[in-house]
């Protein structure tokens, strides 16, 4: 028997002293709406967009909140931690995605140029952050045997935190696009380290799929 800590109060697995989903779901839905409006991102937003986002936001969170944790020890359940789009939880990974998938939009480079590109492209590792990045794009198989062995979820979560984390110090230091100052017109494009983005926004993809939480094209 384990327990999951709502509100301070003690939400217990074989007993009727519970939240029921519904409420946990439709307070989630209501929280995502009000950080939206209080950042103001909802005047981004067309209302179809606005109603995806709430619904991918509050439910990843909150299924995040549950599988990032070892399934045999307790914890305190926030929605303010919950929903903080820093550190590691699902609001920060989903916005980290949407900010790697328009890296190559910018460039104007589609999907199928990338493909293309990954035949006939020799990627470069030269950058200390790019190792790191592509050594850690190669360890999901291990990470995904290991959660077939364990069935501990909390591992592939930790593994995306990581990912992400790792992705974000390859990009502040590694330029994908170089533009011009002045006009702001794109002068190079690195396909290399463009295709080192594409390789982690499909990785995240797939860690997403397995753990129920669907990905955003605009946040």
């Amino acid at each position: 028997m384990f327990f999951i800590v709502i509100f301070r109060k003690k939400f217990k697995s074989r007993s009727g002293d519970t939240v029921r989903l519904r409420e946990l779901l439709n307070e989630g839905l209501k929280r995502v709406e009000a950080r939206l409006k209080e950042t103001s991102r909802d005047k981004e937003l067309s209302p179809e967009e606005l109603e995806e986002v709430k619904s991918s936001v509050a439910y990843g969170c909150i299924k995040y909140a549950d599988l990032s944790h070892n399934r045999t020890n307790d914890y305190i359940f926030s929605f303010d931690k919950m929903l903080d789009d820093r550190g590691n939880t699902a609001a920060y990974l989903l916005y980290a995605n949407t900010r790697i998938r328009s890296i190559a939009r910018s460039a104007n480079v589609t999907t199928e140029a990338l493909r293309k590109a990954a035949k006939t492209t020799v990627v470069q590792l030269d950058h200390p952050a790019e190792w790191k990045l592509a050594k850690c794009i190669l360890r999901f198989p291990e990470v995904i045997t290991k959660v077939l062995d364990d069935l501990l979820l909390h591992t592939l979560c930790e593994y995306l935190y990581e990912l992400t984390t790792t992705f974000t110090e390859f990009y502040d230091k590694c330029y994908c696009i170089e533009k011009d100052k002045t006009t702001g017109a794109i002068v190079k494009i690195n396909m290399s380290r463009l295709l080192l983005c594409e390789a982690t926004a499909q990785v995240i993809a797939s860690t997403f799929f397995i753990l129920g939480i669907k990905p955003l094209d605009k946040m």
